[in-house]
């Protein structure tokens, strides 16, 4: 069930809403739990069963893994968590890269004259983003940062809670703990704050990012004998600016309805291409991600601690991973060494900081967007040899121009869309506009709300009612 369906919007979110609105404070964390695990079952099906087994397996191991007043027991939680987290683990890397793996060994296996089983599993909807939730409850648990939740409800709201389930933002247990006890309030004010950015981040999805898709799809369709210097460009920018809408879309939709049903969730976009460096490009995109894998992979790796040779290891296991993360396949492994590397070069020729001169601050600022854009290249090509066709394609100047397919497919509406979704590239990095538009009291930020209210989700509303929206890009990470 997507947040940009008809089924969400007219049935779901309503009922929802109501439910949360009217029952006692002390049920509320049952409607959340109800509700999102019916969520997840309406589009992850059988999977469901995945998801409760290891939300089971996490909630029985919370308590085990508190320290006590002298932490008299510190070996055996240690061994626990290592426990646990092998099954999370475990979980992801089978029913995410065992087909990857068995493939790689099926191609060695015929190169020898033999073969090897491929194993075909369905992935999960949402399973890397449950999987790093549970990791982030118990490991903060045996860090003694939180204390384990006893109430199954409060936890099962928690992990499933269905605004951000299924593609984040990733919410850290020691962001959320104390919002967890029923105690907490929920007046109209939380649903008047938070309706607005809801409707911000459809609007970016709906009438923006799906939009771009079919132009993106022409280009990255486009055969490589056949590839021009302005298709390359054409694909690259349209599905830079596609992931952008598509993705923080849904982050605002999914802070939005968080704080409808009472929850405040972490940001997940502060403008990321306006980023003056690759490393400030990390510091704004995807801002939860990062910041897990700092909390609970490169801080523990050692961070900066330990030497330039260690830092320079630890970004690379980092980024490798944040590559993996994202899927199976080679190309998003080869995007996250390429970020990785880029981090590293700019660390090495400290070139991590913004330089003081505006004009250098704007040619680096160029410079980084353009380096971004290759990245997305990588990321979003089925094979290697089409991402490295392509950025050749974009190095190499050539006055053919479109071909046909991609032509009719950039229709005068999307040509209008692709040029106004391009301002995003020159806006100032301040201020963030889903928090402005979620809080702020200012004349600018109420005339934004309105437009948003009105014009933009009256817009939204007739496309998703006409069938015109796709789901989210990040569904199938």
């Amino acid at each position: 069930m997507s947040f940009a369906s008809p089924l969400f919007l007219w049935y779901f979110m309503p009922v929802v809403l109501a439910a949360v609105l009217i029952t006692p404070r002390g049920w509320r964390n049952g409607v959340v739990a109800v509700a999102s695990l019916v969520f997840y079952a309406a589009g992850a099906g059988p999977s469901t069963l995945l998801l409760l087994i290891c939300m089971v397996v996490n909630f029985l191991a919370g308590p085990t893994l508190e320290p006590d007043e002298w932490d008299l027991s510190r070996g055996r939680r240690k061994w626990v968590l290592l426990g646990v987290i092998a099954v999370d683990v475990g979980v992801l890397l089978i029913w995410k890269y065992a087909g990857f793996a068995t493939e790689q060994i099926d191609g060695f296996a015929r190169l020898l004259g033999g073969d090897f089983p491929i194993v075909h599993l369905a992935l999960p909807i949402g399973i890397s983003f449950y999987t790093f939730h549970h990791i982030s409850y118990v490991v903060d648990i045996y860090r003694g940062e939180r204390p384990a939740l006893r109430d199954p409800v409060a936890f099962a709201t928690y992990i499933a809670m269905f605004p951000q389930l299924v593609a984040g933002p990733i919410v850290r247990y020691r962001e959320i703990a104390d919002q967890l006890p029923q105690r907490r309030t929920h007046p109209m004010d939380d649903v008047a704050a938070g309706f607005p950015r809801f409707a911000l981040g459809l609007c970016k999805k709906v009438i923006i990012a799906d939009s771009l898709s079919p132009v993106v799809e022409a280009c990255f369709s486009t055969p490589s004998d056949e590839m021009t210097f302005a298709v390359a460009w054409l694909g690259a920018l349209a599905y830079t600016l596609q992931l952008y809408f598509d993705f923080s879309g849904y982050s605002d939709m999914a802070i939005g309805l968080g704080r409808m049903v009472g929850f405040r969730l972490p940001e997940n976009f502060a403008r990321p291409y306006a980023s003056v460096t690759v490393t400030e490009f990390w510091r704004r995109w995807h801002m939860s991600l990062s910041r897990w894998f700092r909390d609970y992979l490169y801080i523990p790796l050692g961070g900066n601690r330990r030497g330039v040779a260690m830092t320079y290891r630890n970004l690379i296991i980092v980024f490798a991973l944040t590559g993996l993360w994202h899927g199976a396949n080679w190309t998003f492994l080869v995007w996250g060494l390429y970020h990785g590397a880029l981090l590293i070069i700019e660390r090495g020729f400290h070139l991590d900081r913004a330089p003081h001169a505006r004009r250098a601050a704007i040619a680096r600022r160029a410079l980084t967007i353009v380096l971004v854009v290759f990245g997305w290249v990588i990321f979003r090509a089925a094979e290697l040899p089409q991402a490295l066709a392509m950025i050749g394609h974009m190095l190499l100047p050539d006055f053919t121009g479109l071909t046909d397919v991609v032509d009719n497919a950039l229709t005068n509406q999307r040509l209008l869309i692709l040029l106004a979704a391009l301002v995003i590239l020159f806006l100032p990095a301040h201020p963030v506009t889903g928090p402005l538009l979620e809080s702020s009291r200012s004349r600018p930020a109420t005339v934004m709300r309105v437009a948003v209210m009105t014009v933009g989700l009256l817009f939204a509303s007739i496309l998703v009612t006409e069938g015109a929206f796709s789901p989210f890009l990040y569904f199938q990470f």
